[in-house]
């Protein structure tokens, strides 16, 4: 199987940056707009789930190109690098060139796991600390009885590391985003947590705060009533260890959403075993291998690279590669994946694609392609985060003179716009969909399902029609020569001369049956020249000297050849038995009729019954003759059958069923199928099809199961539920909290918490499509 680098998006001119500092939507659009604003930049999308930046260039991508994007990104106060892995430039010149950037990618690979692991254990240390810090200081300040002298002295020693040490952090992004004159969700939990310790030091130094005699008791809303002024410290740590506490909480569960591609590039062996010409056995970096070379992998081990088997017999796991959840048999002639593990059996492999040009590789990129993408309403949420913390800001400042203008004390005023700063969370609107598309593609890659976007999961909900390619999607694909009758005096084994020497020079499957039984019965078969081949009807070619046509017969008919009434028995008599036809005629008379058959999958029965209980109607398309394809119809359960099409028909009945109103998915995977891919709402190719078909698609099956299909179409409405609920919540929760919180009916230390909760929540409830079955 392979997938074509164009259809990867990782041609020339494109850079991924690293990204930090991001915790909003509204950060996101800062830097998007930053990098959009570099010359020569043609688009840039951030994603919040993953901390990636993917831009497109006018031009090559180079070093310079990097080095302005991430100087474009600390303009706006965050920060961003450039991985080995993250810059595509075009292809290398030499073998060399092209290998050593694979050793450079896994020490990428290894150093950007380190860097994350080592920030994950920063920031999981400081929320650590900050709740073991917070959790006297909330005690002493909530019940009175806990309360003795000087517990407000003992509640600034604890709280103030909780402030300015463990939430440093925070503060830092803060006035970064200030020095760059902005302000992001950093910005108003720095002003909460700030004005409460402020407010709280000097009511401590310089008023009655400070008596030791003075008690107080938590309350779920701001205090009103004062007897003297108060102190707040449990307000600042408590908002601060919340918030530290669900970014660490955060950061953990959206590593694990996009924990798909880490087990993807773990995959791929760190060594291979080169058998050398002389017969000896090298272990070997894996990166060192070069196209043609020999392998050995003995049981236990994974394949270090795509190739073909040479030698010995083996039963590969491919479970985490492709989904299959059996053991697939490989022997000599057999194409292998890399990655893939040998159960048992030694094999010796020969290597195909190496390096950035495995199946493994190119299902890796695609995976993180789509996972940078970005969703119709996801842009919508961006707009409306691109004003949030503006609006926030200024309905802070708005509360705090309102209650002060209708009489309250400061202490309630300052606690309510606090409450506002804190309890706002941006993070839920920024999280809420790309956390879900990183967690549906990288649960799609595990079963074998790669999707090519988010914008594919909106289109997949509408589908209601499904045309399904019948030879190689609904059939096996492995067509065999079931029969053979001769006329006007030729015999069989000539016909059969004929008829697999201009076959052999074609890929469709029903060439490859003739062929392959011609060789078996003939032996070696003549050369073709003048070879010519007409999509879904035929070939032509000259074959010693004689004009040799092996065609549908509307082909035979359209060169005039006269098809006798024997002919059109043999013929008729196939098509009733399900078999598909094909006429050899030579010099201008028929030779043969040629029959082969091509079982329905195991599987397909299945697969159509699950598409009709999710309300889409299957429609078998073929190029057969009516009764060929409604017998296999018949067999699969498929009730409507367009049969006869040629190639370019199946695209424009796939617009005559949008026209009615249909939103509809093609089915295919072959050539013939890419126009119909490229215009139905969703192109689903499977991957035992070409790389021209599975650029052409929205959806790529790695493997030839049919029931990949419905279930592709299930995990993709299962995200965008998923995506809807997030938004839903994230929407519903800032209209709730915002107004109650300015209302002066929220503690802001209950408000920190519940913000932290907010996109804890979201990023949660997406982690559950990595349970999708």
């Amino acid at each position: 199987m392979g997938i074509s680098e164009h259809a990867e998006g990782t041609q020339p001119g494109t850079i991924d940056l690293e990204l930090e500092g991001l915790h909003c939507a509204s950060c996101v659009k800062r830097v998007e707009s930053a990098l959009a604003a570099v010359e020569g930049v043609r688009t840039a999308r951030v994603n919040l789930a993953t901390n990636k930046a993917h831009i497109e260039l006018a031009d090559a991508a180079s070093p310079q190109a990097a080095a302005k994007l991430v100087e474009a990104v600390r303009s706006v106060g965050y920060d961003a690098r450039t991985p080995a892995r993250s810059q595509r430039v075009a292809a290398p010149a030499t073998r060399d060139e092209l290998h050593a950037p694979e050793a450079q990618r896994a020490s990428a690979e290894q150093h950007d796991h380190a860097h994350h692991h080592a920030a994950d254990a920063n920031l999981g240390k400081r929320a650590k600390v900050a709740l073991a810090l917070t959790a006297p200081v909330v005690l002493v300040s909530m019940v009175p009885a806990l309360q003795f002298r000087y517990w407000q002295w003992v509640a600034f020693a604890l709280a103030t590391p909780v402030v300015w040490w463990a939430a440093w952090p925070i503060h830092h992004a803060a006035l970064r985003a200030a020095r760059h004159r902005a302000a992001n969700m950093d910005t108003l939990i720095t002003l909460g947590v700030a004005a409460a310790w402020t407010y709280s030091v000097a009511a401590l130094l310089f008023g009655e705060a400070g008596d030791p005699d003075t008690h107080m008791q938590f309350t779920l809303v701001p205090r009103r009533s004062v007897g003297g002024q108060e102190v707040y410290f449990e307000i600042a740590a408590a908002v601060a260890a919340a918030t530290l506490a669900g970014r660490w909480i955060e950061t953990r569960a959206r590593r694990a959403a996009g924990s798909a591609v880490r087990k993807l590039l773990e995959l791929a062996p760190s060594e291979a075993t080169l058998l050398t010409d002389d017969g000896r056995e090298l272990r070997i970096p894996a990166a060192e291998l070069a196209v043609g070379q020999l392998f050995v992998v003995r049981p236990g081990e994974r394949v270090a690279t795509d190739g073909v088997v040479e030698s010995g017999q083996a039963a590969l796991d491919l479970a985490l590669v492709t989904g299959e959840s059996l053991p697939v048999a490989v022997g000599p002639g057999d194409e292998v994946v890399g990655g893939a593990i040998a159960t048992d059996g030694r094999l010796v492999v020969r290597a195909t694609r190496v390096g950035a040009d495995t199946t493994l590789a190119q299902i890796t990129r695609l995976v993180e392609n789509a996972q940078a993408g970005k969703a119709r309403i996801e842009r919508l949420a961006d707009r409306v985060a691109g004003v949030f913390v503006p609006v926030v800001l200024a309905l802070s400042a708005a509360t705090s003179l309102f209650w002060l203008a209708v009489g309250e004390p400061f202490t309630f005023a300052l606690t309510a716009a606090v409450a506002v700063l804190v309890v706002a969370c941006p993070c839920a609107l920024g999280l809420a969909t790309p956390t879900a598309v990183v967690a549906a593609t990288g649960r799609g890659a595990e079963l074998g399902i790669l999707i090519k976007g988010p914008e594919v999961l909106e289109r997949v909900r509408r589908l209601r029609r499904a045309l399904l390619d019948k030879t190689g999607t609904v059939t096996r694909g492995e067509m065999t020569l079931v029969g053979v009758e001769t006329f006007d005096g030729f015999d069989t084994e000539r016909a059969l001369q004929f008829a697999g020497a201009v076959e052999s020079a074609s890929e469709h499957p029903i060439a490859r049956a003739i062929a392959s039984a011609a060789a078996t019965r003939c032996g070696e078969l003549p050369p073709v020249s003048g070879f010519r081949a007409h999509a879904g009807r035929g070939v032509e070619g000259q074959v010693a000297g004689h004009e040799v046509v092996v065609a549908r017969p509307a082909l035979i008919a359209q060169r005039g050849i006269d098809v006798s009434a024997a002919v059109r028995d043999a013929l008729d008599h196939a098509a009733r038995e399900g078999r598909t036809t094909v006429v050899l005629a030579v010099d201008g008379r028929v030779a043969a009729v040629l029959a082969v058959s091509d079982e329905p999958r195991p599987e397909a029965a299945e697969a159509i019954a699950e598409l009709r209980r999710q309300g889409i109607e299957p429609v078998l398309v073929t190029g057969d003759e009516q009764r060929v394809a409604s017998a296999v119809a018949e067999r699969v359960g498929i009730s409507e059958v367009v049969a006869g099409v040629l190639p370019h028909e199946k695209a424009a009945i796939v617009e005559k069923l949008r026209a009615r109103g249909f939103a509809v998915a093609m089915v295919g995977d072959g050539i013939n199928d890419a126009p119909a891919l490229a215009s139905a709402d969703v192109g689903i190719a499977v991957g035992s099809g070409t790389d021209v078909a599975i650029e052409a698609s929205d959806i790529t099956l790695i493997g030839s199961d049919l029931r990949l299909v419905p279930r592709a179409i299930a995990l993709s409405r299962r995200a965008l539920r998923t995506i809807h609920q997030n938004l839903a919540w994230a929407f519903a929760y800032n209209l709730v909290a915002l107004p109650v919180a300015a209302a002066g009916l929220l503690n802001p230390a209950i408000a920190g918490i519940a913000m932290a909760l907010s996109s804890v929540s979201v990023v949660t409830n997406s982690l559950r499509l990595r349970r999708f079955r």
